[in-house]
């Protein structure tokens, strides 16, 4: 397969502040150029928009396109499981929504240290390796965000795993509590194949200060500046597959023009997005991926990775625009909380795959915006 994979948590929708409303349309257009283009990769999981991601593939893919025309991955969310869901009824969901009768991928959802224990105790991983016993699944892992000891006990006590997803991206790298290198290294060092997520860090690496950007394209007029943070994790061995959140046609656009014929960063490249690195991991007030875990439990329904992909742009270009930055905060405080709502509840950081002391931040967002 080509390296590039649809990722389905960030899909167009009709309206901007109805996460669940998707945009069918958009997205059987978009379905039509990856597959047009010569890939077949999807990822879905059953949070993404409120249970109509995997039913966005179905319309989109599964009910227009013969089988063996896609793969798709899709994910055991054990944090949805309660009382009234069984694991069975929650997989028997699944196939539903995505219109299968087998997923080619399945991963225990972004597995950690207290996860890992709790699947352990409601014998997730056999209910996996029996679902793929009966073909209803072809490939099992599990997708991660901890520590790379932790990582490292996982691969040892379930060699049965076969891919492991991991954020990996050029700033992430050293980053001390991502972890994106050691974390790499340990699934490297077990022979798994691995998935990206996160490449692109939910965005943040599209969009950098002016310094970076000049960088990139004095050495690349070209080359659109994610393109470098897709080829980069893309460029590392073992990595058989990168996930791109592709939320329009444009998005779209880039991401097919350099990954239909992919090359790898050569040496100098690589130095290249190394020193970037430097730059923007003091640019960037708050690492939020957007991954948006933090916003369906928000009893105040604050939109925080919203708040925080402007609170970063506003430092990013330290002051100027200033007012164009307060203006997109009122618009998105307009139909939602304000940062200033948070009653401290502390929902959305057990949710937070990056440990972000949101809390905290939003009330530097505040200060700053409103």
């Amino acid at each position: 397969m080509k390296k590039l994979g649809f990722g389905l948590m960030r899909l167009p929708l009709a309206d901007e502040n109805d996460g669940t409303s998707i945009d069918i349309s958009r997205v059987k257009d978009m379905a039509d150029k990856f597959i047009g283009e010569g890939f077949t990769y999807f990822d879905t999981a059953a949070p993404y928009h409120g249970l109509h991601s995997e039913m966005a593939f179905r319309e989109a893919v599964v009910k227009r396109y013969p089988r063996d025309a896609y793969t798709v991955t899709d994910k055991f969310s054990i944090w949805m499981i309660n009382d009234e869901m069984t694991m069975e009824k929650f997989f028997q969901g699944q196939l539903e929504r995505l219109g299968v009768d087998y997923i080619d991928i399945y991963l225990l959802h972004a597995m950690n240290a207290e996860r890992f224990k709790k699947a352990k105790e409601m014998k997730v991983f056999e209910f996996a390796e029996q679902k793929k016993a009966e073909g209803k699944i072809k490939h099992i892992g599990f997708s991660f965000h901890d520590t790379a000891d932790v990582l490292d006990k996982i691969l040892t006590e379930w060699p049965e795993a076969e891919y492991v997803q991991l954020q990996l991206n050029y700033l992430d790298w050293e980053d001390e509590n991502v972890q994106s290198r050691a974390c790499y290294e340990v699934a490297l060092k077990h022979g798994k194949q691995i998935l990206v997520m996160e490449p692109i860090k939910g965005g943040s690496l599209a969009v950098v200060s002016p310094i970076v950007e000049k960088m990139f394209k004095d050495y690349n007029p070209d080359a659109s500046i994610a393109s470098w943070a897709v080829r980069f994790v893309a460029s590392l061995e073992n990595v058989v597959m990168v996930l791109s959140g592709m939320s329009d046609e444009a998005q779209m656009a880039d991401n097919l023009s350099y990954m239909k014929e992919f090359q790898p960063l050569n040496e100098e490249e690589m130095a290249l997005v190394m020193k970037a690195a430097e730059i923007i991991r003091n640019d960037i007030a708050v690492p939020c991926t957007a991954c948006r875990y933090c916003v369906d439990d928000c009893p105040m329904q604050i939109p925080i990775p919203d708040y925080f992909r402007i609170y970063n742009r506003l430092k990013q270009l330290q002051g100027t625009k200033e007012q164009d930055r307060r203006n997109e905060y009122k618009h998105h405080a307009k139909d939602h909380g304000k940062a200033s709502d948070c009653i401290e509840c502390g929902m959305c950081e057990s949710h937070c795959p990056q440990k972000i002391n949101i809390r905290k931040e939003l009330k530097e967002v505040a200060k700053n915006l409103e």
